[in-house]
This record gives structure tokens, C-alpha cells and sequence, in this order.
């Protein structure tokens, strides 16, 4: 119903816990919001490796029963959202094999950008694919590799790819943990008692009450077994392209990602945001959830106060039946309800993290106005978003963002509101001060890091135009 862009994937392992697949499943509930196609988890009792897995949440995939069929001290999981292959229950993850090597799980949060042509590579040799994921690649890599040892044949197929990947690897009695040269995904390391954990954000430590200890640093390979922990940097060093929007929107504000705190960061877009942008107006209100921490900031910086306006209903299910098209703007209040008594007569200033498409921000606006605001004013705590992302984001093409084609003034008028502005890319880049530098941008630019996909690279989706008095798009 949201109109926002879609969270990656989120990946949990641990080694050395007795009840290493529940402490696994508690992880992934604290990474549930990166993802909410799919959850699995595979865990091995140092003979062999099980592995359950299913469509949905967490919580609606795993039980008692289901976990005591997953032994051992040794788990990973995943949840997630499919960003390079369909969303059905053949592509969820770990993904389990058997081959020269031994029994291996592998789940994966980024997307490889040249997977295609792997892959394509891989079928003319005799591979046979069961999935449609670009992770499968690595593992067909990962069974032809003639390494004398696991961890050297996850070396050499993690050599072969590019793009953005934050990996776990699970064989018989090892945790293996890789992640890209340019770090474009999150990945921590902490430690609960004698057990060590890898895991995408730092609030699944904070669950089971375990410390973090530092992050798997880019183009590393971490290797966790019987012998203890052992690092490895078989890739030549990359310019550091940190993904920003983990700091905008994705990650969970109580997380430590990429070394720094999500509030604090986000909480300074919002000052940054209100210095670049002041409003003339009464009260600040956030965009729940994910504008809460700017809002906050904004309204710290402007001196306005700051009020829950909008109450956002959390009991909403993963699937929402829509109604007909004539009550469809319905949608939106299932989430989200107005209260009048902050917002009637008010000039208010609304805070989001981003616009991606426009349509629900616009459904916003005018509820914010059918409330009884005098005044609405959209402040966005990001620079517009103007390209797609293929480093692990599911961003629609081109075209389809509001910003690529549409000056500021038009999206204002489009939102109906009365003043519409943005962070911008150097007050962004202020707010992760002193490391900016580390930062990929290229949603906002249209500079990346690493080429794009072969099949992304033109993105020829008509671009979105409005059309009539009443400024609609199609």
C-alpha cells in the first residue's frame, strides 16, 4: 500500500549455541522488517545440515515443533524480499546443496550485477538451475570449484561476482561469512557467551542480549569453526560504497549500521533538513514510521513542536484485499488515520524520509487536509530520487520515479501541498560527516559504482506524466 521502496533482505547466523536455530528464529523477528516474503533457516549438529522454509512471516513460519526439527549449534536464516528473482517459495532462502565439497546452505542480502551472464555461462557448461535467484550462481560456482577446502572454494566463486553481497555460509562444522569489497550491505559481528553471531543489523544482537563487537569488514571473509574465527582478504581494496538509504529509511532506528547510530544520523537530517528548509507553520508531524526520527530532528532545529498527527495502524497483514476502484482511496486510512484535533486549523509540516512514485504522499496530503489543516508542507529528509538502485533494492525503473522527470514545483503540485522540499545531497552527506566520502549515492546521482545489469541498463518504462486539470498521474 505504501508507496516507498522495498527492504532487501536481512541474514542471521550463529555458531557455538545449543539452540542455535531459536536463537536464529529470534534474530530473524528483529530483522523481519528487511524483508517479509520468505523466512528460512538451516542448521547443522556438526553430521548433517536441515533446513525448513516458507512463504510469509517469521512468526506464522516457526514453531516449537518446528525448530526441535532443526538441531544443533550451528544455524543461519533469512528473511526476505525479492529483488532479482519471482517471489514464490522455490527462490526463498538458505538454498541447501550437496556436492564435492560437502553439504553448504548459502543466504545472501545484496544483488549480484553480473549474475545473468553467469548464469548464462554456467547453462552452457551443464548446469541446472532450480531457482531463479541470483544467489543460486554462487553456489554453481562455489560445487565446479576444484579448492582443496570449503573455504577456499567460497573464495574463489565469491571472486568470480560483482555487485553487492553481505553472505552466510553454513557448512557440516563452519560459519562462513563474507561481504563485497565496496560494503555496500550492512553486516555485524557479536558474541552471546561463548557463541558468535553475524548478522544485518545490530538490534537482532540487542534481542538476545548479545554484544557487538565490530563489523565484517569489506572484502573480508570470515570463517568461524572449531579452531575459532579466521579473516580472510582475498580482494583487492574498492572504493568504500556504504548504501545510504540503510541510514534514510531501511534499517531499524534502535541498529548501529555501518559503525554509527541510524537515530542519531537520521534524527541530524531532520535538523539539517530544517535549517535548509524552515516552514512558516505551527507544527511538525511525522510520516509514521519512518519519518519519526527526522521529524524529531526538524522540529528540535525549527523550535516548532512536535505531535503524532497521524496514528498508523500496525495490525494490517501482509496481504490487504483492495477495495473497488470507487472506495480505493480507502487504502491508505487501513494504515494510516488523521487526528483532527492536532492538525484542524494548523500550518503543519509533514516529514517523510522519501517520495518514491508520489501516490500515496499525495493520499497523505489531502487526508492531512480533509482533516482541517490550513496549511501543508512536505519536507523530505533525502534528496529526490532519481535513478534505480541494483546493488540489493528493489527501486522501480526510471521512469516510474516522480523525480526523474518532474521538477520539485511540479511534484508539489501534483502532492497538493503547499511547499515541497528536500534535503539535499550535501546536507545529506553532512549528516554522516566526517565519512561521507563512503557513501553510495547513486539513487540520488545516477553515479554507481559498479556498472549495472546488461538487462537494467536502459530502463525504457515510460517515464510518469501528468495530464489534465486535476494534475493526476498515469
Amino acid at each position: 500500500m505504501f508507496d516507498k521502496l522495498k527492504e532487501e533482505c536481512g541474514v542471521f547466523g550463529i555458531h557455538g549455541h545449543p539452540e542455535a536455530a531459536h536463537m536464529t528464529y529470534l534474530g530473524l523477528y528483529a530483522l523481519q522488517h528487511r524483508g517479509q516474503e520468505s523466512a528460512g533457516i538451516s542448521a547443522s549438529d556438526g553430521d548433517r545440515l536441515r533446513i525448513s522454509r516458507a512463504m510469509g512471516y517469521v512468526s506464522d513460519n516457526f514453531d516449537q515443533q518446528e525448530l526441535g526439527q532443526l538441531p544443533g549449534s550451528l544455524a543461519i536464516g533469512h528473511v526476505r524480499y525479492s529483488t532479482a528473482g519471482e517471489s514464490k517459495l522455490v527462490n526463498a532462502q538458505p538454498i541447501l546443496i550437496d556436492c564435492a565439497h560437502g553439504e553448504i546452505a548459502l543466504c545472501h542480502n545484496g544483488n549480484l550485477t553480473n549474475a545473468a551472464g553467469l548464469r548464462d555461462a554456467l547453462v552452457q557448461q551443464g548446469s541446472i538451475f532450480q531457482t531463479t535467484s541470483d544467489t543460486e550462481v554462487l553456489l554453481h560456482l562455489y560445487a565446479r570449484s576444484k579448492a582443496a577446502t570449503p573455504e577456499d572454494a567460497i573464495v574463489e566463486s565469491v571472486s568470480e561476482v560483482k555487485g553487492a553481497f553481505s553472505l552466510l555460509f553454513v557448512t557440516r562444522d563452519r560459519l562462513i561469512a563474507a561481504r563485497d569489497p565496496h560494503g555496500f550491505r550492512p553486516l555485524a559481528v557479536g558474541r552471546l557467551g561463548d557463541a558468535l553471531i553475524v548478522c544485518s543489523e545490530t538490534c537482532a544482537l540487542d534481542l538476545l542480549g548479545a554484544t557487538y563487537i565490530r563489523d565484517v569488514e569489506p572484502g573480508e571473509v570470515l570463517v568461524i569453526g572449531p579452531a575459532g574465527l579466521r579473516s580472510i582478504h582475498p580482494f583487492p581494496p574498492s572504493p568504500l560504497a556504504h548504501c545510504i538509504f540503510e541510514h534514510v529509511y531501511f534499517a531499524r532506528p534502535d541498529s548501529y549500521v555501518f559503525g554509527e547510530s541510524v537515530n542519531t544520523i537520521r534524527t541530524q537530517f531532520g535538523r539539517l533538513l530544517a535549517r535548509e528548509a524552515p516552514a512558516d507553520a505551527d507544527v511538525v508531524v511525522p510520516i509514521p514510521d519512518s519519518g519519526v526520527c527526522a521529524a524529531i530532528g526538524y522540529a528540535e532545529e525549527s523550535g516548532l513542536p512536535m505531535r503524532m498527527g497521524l496514528i498508523r495502524n500496525h495490525y494490517v497483514g501482509r496481504t490487504f484485499i483492495q477495495p473497488q476502484q470507487s472506495i480505493r482511496q480507502l487504502g491508505v486510512r487501513v494504515k494510516l488515520n488523521p487526528v483532527r484535533s492536532i492538525l484542524t486549523g494548523k500550518r503543519v509540516v509533514l516529514v517523510d524520509d522519501s517520495i518514491v512514485r508520489g501516490t500515496t504522499s499525495r493520499k497523505i496530503v489531502r487526508m492531512v487536509k480533509a482533516a482541517g489543516a490550513r496549511e501543508v508542507h512536505m519536507r523530505i529528509s533525502c534528496p529526490p530520487t532519481i535513478s534505480p538502485c541494483y546493488y540489493g533494492v528493489d527501486t522501480p525503473r526510471r521512469g516510474e520515479l516522480i523525480a526523474a522527470t518532474h521538477t520539485t514545483d511540479e511534484i508539489r503540485a501534483f502532492l497538493d501541498a503547499d511547499s515541497l522540499a528536500y534535503l539535499s545531497l550535501d546536507g545529506l552527506l553532512s549528516g554522516v560527516a566526517p565519512r561521507g566520502n563512503a557513501y553510495c549515492t547513486s539513487c540520488y546521482t545516477g553515479a554507481y559504482p559498479i556498472d549495472a545489469p546488461h538487462d537494467r541498463r536502459e530502463d525504457e518504462v515510460q517515464p510518469l506524466e501528468f495530464h489534465g486539470s486535476a494534475k493526476t498521474i498515469r
